[in-house]
């Protein structure tokens, strides 16, 4: 019996990537996450469902309190991934021009020139993105849908791969604006980053005195045909029709259930079905389990919905009923386990 391989990293490419398998993918994912967590200290349920919107080609709305490694987790992705990166800082004057770009007049030429705004990257992180109004905020809502952007009646593409990482402070803290439910709907995930706890901050504090710089300084292990590659292979992953059935399920309880006002739409089970196809992935299966539908639905599903509002002075949160429903919508049987084929 031959012993195990230490599994490569995946190399940064700018052309056409090899093709993959679903064990060859997970083996990647990890060598990832692995280098954006010598970054971003003892967050590693942030990471994996960030991880798992890259795979699935979705949005992730990071929602937390300043100062928990909102912004730093972003741009490590960027790195890591080798993706062309932008930063918007939302603020109350800014405009949506300022996220689109905007056509100017050129005095040599004559003409109107269009001048790209940041939005044109593979992944564009809006900071603090609920401290805009909600017109701007709206300026992402065709960028975020359709990849494109339509500036002067002319329509004009995104690069591919294009993603938003949004972060957002919570609604109760000063300064901020509700994003409409249009926009929350967009958002294929919600991750919240937490405190850390005593042990981990103690590391955080270490490894920043021992490398003697503000942040450490990460390889890049992939790039924009990698990703492409990778969100090929999610495209493959089969899962069955009782796992469909126990998707839509789930949907409907947010709909029937009586402290919700406004259940999640049919793009949310999109968006959970698709988040649990890339999780099968980056553990390397090319098959969906009932465990990853349950792991993701709070995540995928809690921000799309309303609590009523007679809820809001009672500390309940989306987060509680949504782990409510898991319980009781009844999990189907499966004749397939989580081992990954040898």
């Amino acid at each position: 019996m031959t012993s195990p391989t230490k599994p490569e990293a995946p190399t940064a490419q700018s052309g056409t990537a090899r093709p993959r398998t679903a064990q060859q993918v997970g083996d990647e994912v990890s060598a990832v996450l692995r280098e954006i967590g010598r970054a971003v200290v003892g967050k590693k349920d942030a990471l994996d469902l960030v991880m798992l919107g890259v795979l699935a080609g979705g949005h992730v709305l990071v929602e937390d309190l300043p100062g928990l490694g909102k912004t730093l987790l972003a741009r490590s992705f960027a790195t890591t991934l080798g993706l062309d990166f932008r930063r918007i800082q939302f603020t109350p004057d800014l405009l949506p021009s300022d996220v689109t770009g905007a056509s100017l007049y050129d005095r040599r030429s004559g003409e109107m020139v269009f001048h790209p705004g940041p939005v044109f990257a593979h992944l564009l992180l809006a900071d603090e993105v609920n401290r805009t109004p909600p017109k701007t905020q709206a300026a992402l809502l065709e960028a975020m849908a359709e990849s494109q952007v339509t500036v002067d009646g002319a329509t004009r593409p995104l690069p591919d791969p294009f993603m938003v990482i949004a972060t957002a402070n919570p609604v109760e803290y000063e300064g901020t604006y509700s994003l409409p439910e249009a926009q929350l709907d967009r958002f294929q995930l919600r991750v919240r980053m937490g405190y850390l706890a005593s042990g981990e901050e103690l590391a955080m504090l270490r490894a920043r005195v021992d490398r003697a710089a503000p942040e450490a300084v990460l390889d890049t292990l992939a790039g924009p045909a990698d990703v492409a590659a990778w969100r090929a292979v999610v495209e493959r992953v089969e899962i069955d029709d009782d796992l469909l059935e126990y998707a839509v399920a789930l949907v409907a309880a947010t709909r029937e259930h009586p402290q919700l006002s406004i259940g999640a739409s049919p793009r949310g089970g999109l968006a959970l079905v698709q988040l649990a196809r890339a999780r099968a992935v980056s553990e390397g299966r090319d098959y969906v389990i009932p465990e990853d539908l349950k792991g993701l639905a709070v995540p995928a599903l809690a921000h799309r919905v309303s609590l009523r509002p007679e809820l809001w002075v009672r500390e309940v949160s989306t987060d509680d009923v949504l782990r409510e429903i898991v319980g009781q919508v009844g999990t189907p049987s499966t004749r397939r386990t989580a081992a990954v084929p040898s």
